[in-house]
């Protein structure tokens, strides 16, 4: 089961807004199974180090793991 969620907001949001808005949202796919916190960018889906996270943080989501 895959959701979206606002990088902006960090609320989820429907799939519809996330077509929408791709540059602000994260399709999660799955469930984050790791340890800590992690950031990840909404543009490209890969994961960021925290500095970057804080440079941009209307297009980073950050999940705990």
């Amino acid at each position: 089961m895959s959701k979206a969620r606002s990088a902006i907001s960090g609320k989820y949001i429907p799939k519809a807004a996330a077509v929408r808005h791709p540059r602000t949202s994260v399709v999660e796919k799955g469930s984050n199974h790791g340890a800590g916190t992690h950031h990840r960018s909404a543009i490209t889906g890969r994961y960021v180090t925290g500095a970057t996270a804080q440079r941009h943080p209307n297009n980073t989501v950050t999940e705990q793991g």
